[in-house]
């Protein structure tokens, strides 16, 4: 393998198994010795949690709306010069925020000139997979259509079918992977379930390696010779200035409820000099001595009263408060508020730090990119942002955190709250804007 080389895994939409495709080749790449990592188009927490588990590498989001072409390019060579990068692409190709559809994966396919293997649902199609793959390799001259995975193949016959159906294209179809109930991937509404709730994972993984290798029987097995040849350099990124770290001794909630911390913001933090210690509320540790205390977002309604009874982390936390900043995020902000209501109904008291009160009993969902403004305090400053919860508030008494706009650049209503040396909102920070 040649050094610094890259390929990107997209379909034409969502649903189409490439999320299985892109965890089998990882972990098969993996098992014949090849060093391998993978990365997510867009703000995603869960997808890169099954790719370090698959390959053993940590995997970064690569998001081409929120983040400068620099930094992109930066985070995907991640200071190594050796191996292969698989970016894992998000809904369709050319799917991306309104009003053009920037941050698509198409966005990262021209930035960083890589080539994209389409994951095709073939399942219920024969030949009417030409036009669907030619339409999607012709549409845009600057994304390199180099090659088709077909997935959910229900036969040799089948995979025979649009095998033939597709040589007129010249692309080289790479496999055919079975169409197999033992490889589907349970969800929940924010995605998949996360990687560390699975048992099964590790033989999950090597089933869905074994099934892409082999491919549907009787057809011809996966073509990994192929797949890594088309594999190009990834560009050159000279040293871009990461997010400069909150404090000295930063302490991050981490687990089931606390999941969804960026990996590159706690590189930046720690490639700033920042010490970062990690603990457990749902174990009701007590908040480590820090100058800053970092909740993410994860999903605190299905942990509520865990964290309710979590006594030493709520006080110690409440003690913290008192002098030094915390910051919450998503969940962790409704965890900084008075109370949430779980799905049930039931109401949970929470760290009482801020005045919110939010409900997961009546679910609304809010999902988009954002532009936030802090003029003053924790997070002053301009910054991209993502927001993707079902939540409801029910009571947000104070100061404001952010000014707010969406992906079209309408004014939207200020988001989180602040108080003291407490402050959180739904969204997500990806990046300085």
């Amino acid at each position: 393998m040649a050094a610094g080389r890259g390929v990107i895994l997209a379909a034409p939409s969502s649903g189409a198994g490439k999320t299985t495709v892109t965890l089998a080749l990882l972990r098969l790449l993996a098992q014949r010795g090849v060093a391998v990592r993978g990365a997510k188009s867009g703000p995603d927490y869960i997808d890169p949690k099954f790719h370090e588990a698959a390959c053993g590498r940590v995997c970064l989001n690569l998001d081409a709306w929120a983040m400068t072409r620099t930094r992109v390019a930066a985070l995907a060579r991640d200071g190594r010069d050796e191996g292969l990068l698989v970016i894992e692409g998000a809904m369709g190709l050319f799917d991306g925020a309104p009003p053009d559809g920037r941050g698509a994966v198409a966005d990262l396919a021209r930035d960083l000139a890589l080539p994209v293997v389409l994951v095709v649902d073939a399942g219920r199609m024969a030949q009417s997979v030409v036009p669907l793959v030619a339409g999607f390799a012709g549409h845009d001259p600057g994304v390199r259509v180099a090659g088709v995975i077909l997935n959910k193949v229900g036969s040799a016959r089948h995979a025979g079918m649009l095998r033939r159906a597709l040589e007129p294209l010249g692309l080289p179809v790479l496999g055919a992977m079975p169409r197999r109930a033992d490889l589907a991937m349970p969800s929940r509404h924010l995605g998949l379930v996360q990687a560390g709730e699975r048992a099964d994972l590790e033989a999950f993984l090597d089933r869905a390696a074994e099934a892409l290798e082999a491919g549907v029987p009787g057809d011809r097995p996966f073509d990994l010779e192929a797949l890594m040849a088309l594999a190009t350099g990834l560009p050159q990124a000279g040293d871009v200035p990461g997010m400069v770290p909150p404090a000295q001794r930063i302490a991050v909630a981490q687990d089931r409820a606390f999941a969804f911390a960026y990996p590159h913001l706690l590189r930046d933090w720690r490639a700033g000099g920042a010490g970062i210690t990690l603990f457990s509320p749902l174990m009701d540790d007590p908040v480590p001595q820090a100058d800053f205390v970092y909740l993410p977002g994860g999903y605190p309604e299905l942990h509520a009263g865990r964290i309710a009874a979590s006594e030493v982390f709520l006080t110690s936390l409440r003690a913290h408060a008192e002098t030094r900043p915390v910051y919450g995020e998503c969940g962790g902000y409704m965890v900084l508020g008075e109370g949430l209501v779980d799905a049930e109904g039931t109401r949970h008291r929470m760290a009482g730090l801020l005045g919110l009160e939010t409900s997961f009993q009546t679910r609304r969902m809010h999902l988009g990119y954002r532009r936030l403004r802090a003029d003053s305090g924790l997070m002053q400053g301009d910054w991209a942002g993502h927001e993707f919860h079902y939540a409801t508030t029910l009571k947000a008494e104070g100061e404001a955190l952010f000014q707010a706009w969406d992906a079209e650049g309408t004014r939207l209503e200020d988001m989180g709250l602040r108080r003291g040396h407490v402050a959180g909102s739904f969204a997500h920070v990806i990046d300085r804007a």
